[in-house]
């Protein structure tokens, strides 16, 4: 019997990132994972198909899936921190939100997936799995001069140092983020979250960069060495938030296999597209139904226009002003050597918080 992607995606978020209320597995968020892998497939029965066969032979490409999921969400609640939906990682309210076909739903599968595959790749470029390593790159063509390099010095290019094996990144994300189609059919949840999980893995592989080391005497660059990097997670969480505010509305096609875009003159979705079938929520007050906690109590910028102003963030109910006193660092001096010395100041703050 096979289960529907969503319950099997819900769950495996549940696993990874709310295992105290799940599964009574304890971690603790920006932590390393404190539970054995074993424990997370053992009680995971929702789990089948290719992520079963992953837990059974490879548990250590679990625990970095774990910390990729987690990169993920950190990432969400960093992107949407100054939005309605801050990307809570609460289990009622964000089960809600995974059970909907909306915008949201749509970036945190694919800011997840995106996740999983830097959080393994970078595990094979450090050495902490036996199953990969450095990219091979034997094949490869050798790189072009950049822009800013001399041409004609003749300089030699070649492939070395350390790349980064994005493609099997890639291919455990999509083995353990994808799962199993229901057989004789598909529907219009199973597309999109397949669809969105893959735009999530592209943002990483498609967008590689070439880093290069000059070798030679006195400074000269006879040779240059060359490999690629993964960019960085900052910069794919804001590629995908792009794609998260022009993600296109879909509804099913009639043979069940294919997404139409809604609306005239619009082009369909490409793969790095996201896309959705519902519309959101406002978010303005709490709903468990729709996964909403509300703005109430959250603070907001009162001089700001855009997203994160009172008006906006609080839903037009007006916002009051109150002063705290923060204790922070202050007075930090450097001290050969290592060691930086801070005293602890006492700091108030006026902060304007939603009513």
């Amino acid at each position: 019997m096979t289960v529907r992607l969503s319950r099997i995606q819900l769950a495996l978020f549940f696993i990874l990132l709310c295992p105290v209320n799940i599964i009574g597995l304890w971690w603790a968020v920006g932590s390393p994972l404190v539970m054995d892998p074993n424990s997370i497939c053992r009680k995971a029965k929702r789990l089948a198909g290719k992520q079963a066969e992953l837990c059974q032979t490879q548990p250590e490409i679990v625990s970095e899936v774990a910390k990729g999921a987690r990169l993920g969400i950190r990432e969400c609640q960093y992107q949407f921190r100054y939005r309605r939906w801050n990307c809570t990682s609460h289990n009622k309210y964000f089960g809600k939100i995974l059970q909907q076909d909306i915008r949201e739903t749509a970036f945190v599968y694919a800011i997840t997936a995106a996740g999983v595959t830097h959080a393994v790749t970078q595990a094979c470029s450090m050495g902490d799995l036996l199953q990969c390593g450095c990219e091979a790159t034997r094949n490869r063509a050798p790189p072009r001069p950049s822009s800013s390099s001399p041409s004609g010095d003749g300089v030699k290019w070649e492939w070395g140092g350390c790349g980064d094996d994005v493609e099997f990144g890639y291919e455990k994300s999509k083995q353990f983020m994808d799962a199993k189609r229901r057989r004789g059919k598909s529907d219009i949840r199973t597309l999109i979250d397949l669809h969105n999980n893959e735009a999530g893995r592209l943002a990483v592989k498609l967008y590689m960069r070439t880093e290069c080391k000059c070798h030679g005497l006195s400074g000269s660059c006879t040779l240059r060495t060359c490999w690629k990097k993964m960019p960085h997670f900052r910069e794919v969480g804001d590629r995908l938030l792009e794609r998260f505010n022009g993600a296109s509305k879909v509804m099913g096609g009639n043979d069940g296999k294919t997404l139409i875009p809604v609306g005239q003159n619009i082009k369909p979705p490409d793969k790095q597209d996201l896309i959705y079938s519902d519309e959101s929520p406002d978010f303005c007050l709490a709903n468990r139904k729709t996964g909403s906690l509300g703005t109430r109590g959250r603070m907001c910028n009162s001089t700001a226009m855009d997203i994160s102003g009172c008006d906006l963030l609080c839903c037009e109910r007006g916002y009051r002003e109150e002063t705290v006193v923060l204790e922070e660092n202050c007075l930090c001096r450097f001290h050969w050597c290592c060691v930086v010395q801070c005293k602890k100041c006492l700091v108030q703050k006026e902060l304007s918080l939603c009513h």
